[in-house]
């Protein structure tokens, strides 16, 4: 059986109760959660956390991230940033299982604020087994790589 892919956490207050959840849940699955913070729900600075979690994603430390905040979408801002990364914005299963087909997307960013605790599994587990189609989409990606 292959390794789980470990993966990088990093939020701010607004995506830390999601992404404790998340913490928490990864690790007992088996996954190598590298967790960048933030580490309270005191107000912060999301730059401060997602940036470094994009980064062990694109140095290869981490195969994957997971950002989180109060919409998602700075967070993925700031990740897309990193070069090497490919952050998307997941509200729902089929953005989470679109986001790695045709775009591999490498990193995901989850907004506490935009859907109810119910759906954060659901979500995270169709972007983590869902696999990249390539073909079509893959000269689209190289052109997006080569920015």
């Amino acid at each position: 059986m292959p390794a789980l892919p470990s993966i990088a956490l990093g939020c701010d207050h607004a995506g830390f109760r999601f992404k404790e959840l998340l913490r928490v849940s990864l690790t007992a699955r088996g996954h190598r959660v590298a967790d960048f913070g933030t580490f309270s729900a005191v107000r912060c600075d999301y730059p401060d956390f997602v940036r470094p979690a994009a980064q062990a994603v694109a140095r290869g430390e981490c195969d994957l991230g997971i950002v989180l905040g109060g919409s998602g979408n700075g967070e993925a801002m700031v990740a897309n940033k990193v070069h090497g990364i490919r952050c998307a914005v997941c509200w729902n299963v089929q953005s989470a299982e679109l986001c790695k087909q045709h775009n591999n997307a490498n990193v995901i960013s989850l907004g506490e604020r935009m859907f109810p605790e119910a759906e954060l599994f659901p979500i995270v587990d169709a972007w983590l087994t869902s696999v990249y189609e390539g073909g079509r989409h893959q000269p689209r990606l190289d052109k997006v790589d080569a920015m």
